[in-house]
């Protein structure tokens, strides 16, 4: 039985995957993605996440995008990256997600 249900949600695509964007203390953004959100930002802000934030702490959230699959996060991950700062928050937090 545990055999099928795991089966079943891969079939259905987990979408317990986010997004998120925080705010560094220099005021720049960061992007990134996780499936425990809590714990992530605890390693953020102690310096143990990523080289990019371990030089700008605090940080802060600010957006988050939840209820993705795995392949959704990363790309919208790949998109929320190419646009410029300004427009960062704003599309996460209305959701923008195109699937291409």
């Amino acid at each position: 039985m545990e055999c099928a249900d795991r089966l079943g949600s891969k079939l259905n695509g987990d979408k317990d995957w986010l997004v998120y964007l925080l705010k560094c203390a220099d005021h720049s953004l960061y992007c990134g993605v996780t499936k425990d959100l809590e714990n992530r930002l605890f390693k953020h802000n102690n310096g143990n996440a990523s080289k990019y934030t371990r030089s700008r702490l605090p940080v802060e959230l600010v957006a988050a995008r939840k209820d993705l699959t795995k392949t959704q996060a990363f790309k919208l991950e790949y998109q929320i990256k190419k646009l410029p700062a300004g427009r960062k928050i704003s599309a996460l937090k209305s959701a923008y997600f195109e699937e291409r």
